[in-house]
């Protein structure tokens, strides 16, 4: 008999912790484990917050580089007309040290009208300064524009008021930028 007691108690024992095991495992079929449950909300709310956190600064982010973007294409169209711009003062910097030449070759045609060599010489000015875009004012017969013709003399003439009658000094042109004005006398 001794050998059946001490089996019934090993039992009683297995039962009981059997028992408690099943108590557990039927309260946690029942009733969700409230740690679990709150751990697992937890991290779903920082996933959500790591979410949007993330948006912000993708959409941040995005915003620094467009606007990063948009300056660099600012800077290179800025860079390319100040490039353009030197350029253009260089040139007619230049081109205003030879209209003094033009205008001789104009006076020795006006002294020897017939002469090939000085024809010549002013139409290949002309012609490199038609290259290069610059051009004569029209200025006879049109009326005075304080913008192109410096008036330096009025007087009575047939002509219409304010009509261009001589040109004392050509002007020019680089595209549309008055090189220097023509000196001109004006009717009356």
């Amino acid at each position: 008999m001794e050998n059946k007691e001490p089996n019934i108690e090993e039992v009683s024992v297995n039962m009981t912790t059997d028992s408690a095991a099943a108590t557990d495992t039927a309260s946690d079929s029942a009733t969700p484990h409230p740690t679990v449950t709150g751990a697992d909300t937890v991290q779903t709310a920082d996933c959500g917050t790591q979410v949007d956190t993330l948006i912000a600064e993708v959409k941040e982010l995005n915003d620094k580089y467009l606007r990063i973007a948009a300056e660099l294409e600012n800077t290179r169209r800025r860079a390319a007309l100040d490039t353009e711009s030197a350029a253009r003062r260089r040139a007619m910097s230049i081109a205003s040290y030879f209209l003094p030449v033009m205008d001789a070759a104009d006076a020795a045609l006006s002294h020897t009208p017939d002469d090939e060599g000085i024809k010549s010489m002013a139409r290949a000015i002309e012609a490199a300064f038609a290259q290069i875009g610059i051009v004569k004012i029209e200025s006879v017969g049109q009326p005075l524009n304080p913008q192109f013709h410096n008036a330096i003399q009025v007087i009575q003439a047939d002509a219409p008021a304010n009509t261009i009658i001589e040109e004392m000094q050509t002007g020019y042109m680089f595209g549309d930028t008055v090189l220097r004005t023509a000196m001109v006398v004006v009717a009356k």
